[in-house]
């Protein structure tokens, strides 16, 4: 190292030459200058805080020129007679002005969920997103994105998956992962830091919805709804859950609009599927004289399924679920998205219908793409034929349960 014995000059910065090895020359209270291989020169600051040593970067000669260096120095001086890390100082600085240029995790998250909501995407996906990104934005959603780090993720996740709820956290880091490559797509990031995350998490244990498919189980529980004592909407819902074998979000956020009762048929957006695809739902007797119950009770909201404190939304999500517990049955045993496995499991066992049928009638997309290419059709006529032998089947097993 060469330290002159005077103050540094601009003249005597000029001369300072590059060598083999990068090397400092101090001018006083700490500031120095740094010569780097390559001949560039930088100027840095040296200080102590909390009894550690650090060092600043103020930036590089010329375009920082021996006066401004100073003032810096100064500047940091000042900071540090307030306990003030002139470090940490400078890093909220930039987070301010990023902020300012809408480049924090938070608002390219807004960005994100806006170019989301242009695409069309469900409802239910939407509030799904946004609850994980305000999670996301709870713990950094003000730093600047290039700022955030594998850890400082990790760090968030970690909470989530303390409570137990692992499947959330592996979704939160997609979610997180998502916005990330949105903004590299943008050019404001240059990774996706998720990435690294991959294995870090623990791995949820996946459990199938519960579902009754043995007949007389089956035919013992519709044979309860019948019977159930709470909203009558509600028991109209479940009832429609089994005879349609729809998910649950599709039947609770169902609107009038969407059913034709003359044509037998309700068409369901392709915004509203999980799928992203139009779906058309054939209606039998049995669901007509549903839909005409409840149509009498209900002649204010677009919904088929209005939520009991105001008509211009529709029924929680967990409404259904809860009336199955009311009944006596637990998530261990049968949940609202179970009818669907009952339907799909007694329909296949019967060999009286074309599997295609089954998975077209259950809104499902063949994964293989050769083979959707040649299932384009709909198998509408046997798909209508199949949903009367469904609800014929369902009123049987509650016959017999009677017998």
């Amino acid at each position: 190292m060469r330290t002159p014995t005077m103050p540094l000059s601009d003249i005597k910065i000029r001369n300072l030459k590059s060598g083999d090895k990068a090397y400092k020359v101090s001018d006083f209270e700490g500031l120095f200058i740094l010569i780097k291989v390559s001949g560039a020169k930088s100027w840095r600051f040296k200080y102590r805080i909390d009894g550690k040593e650090k060092l600043l970067v103020i930036g590089d000669y010329p375009a920082v020129t021996l006066a401004k260096a100073r003032l810096a120095r100064d500047a940091a001086k000042a900071l540090l007679a307030n306990c003030v890390d002139p470090n940490e100082a400078k890093q909220e600085d930039r987070r301010i002005r990023l902020e300012a240029n809408g480049q924090t995790f938070e608002k390219i998250s807004d960005a994100f969920l806006a170019k989301q909501r242009k695409e069309g995407k469900s409802a239910a996906t939407l509030s799904k997103t946004e609850y994980h990104l305000k999670l996301a934005n709870q713990d950094f959603g003000r730093r600047p994105i290039t700022e955030i780090t594998a850890p400082m993720i990790l760090k968030t996740l970690r909470k989530v998956e303390a409570k137990g709820n692992y499947e959330t956290a592996h979704r939160l880091r997609a979610r997180i992962g998502s916005v990330f490559r949105y903004a590299v797509a943008s050019g404001i990031a240059e990774a996706d830091p998720t990435y690294a995350l991959r294995d870090a998490l623990i791995r949820p244990t996946r459990v199938h919805r519960a579902a009754i498919i043995d007949p007389t189980a089956l035919g013992q529980l519709l044979a309860q709804i019948d019977d159930f004592k709470g909203q009558a909407t509600t028991r109209i819902g479940l009832k429609l859950l089994a005879i349609l074998a729809q998910r649950p979000g599709e039947i609770r956020n169902a609107v009038w609009s969407e059913f034709d009762l003359q044509e037998r048929v309700w068409s369901i957006p392709a915004a509203k599927m999980k799928m992203r695809r139009d779906h058309n739902v054939p209606l039998p007797d049995q669901a007509i004289a549903l839909l005409d119950e409840l149509k009498l009770m209900n002649n204010k909201s677009e919904y088929l399924f209005p939520s009991l404190r105001t008509w211009t939304r529709p029924m929680s999500e967990n409404t259904l679920n809860a009336a199955l517990r009311r009944l006596g049955y637990s998530g261990e045993e049968m949940t609202a998205h179970g009818f669907r496995a009952s339907f799909s499991t007694l329909a296949n066992e019967s060999g009286l219908w074309n599997p295609d049928a089954i998975e077209r009638a259950l809104a499902h997309v063949e994964k293989n793409e050769v083979r959707r290419a040649y299932a384009r059709g709909e198998h509408w006529e046997e798909r209508v034929k199949l949903a009367d032998w469904w609800a014929d089947q369902l009123s049987g097993f509650v016959r017999a349960i009677d017998v």
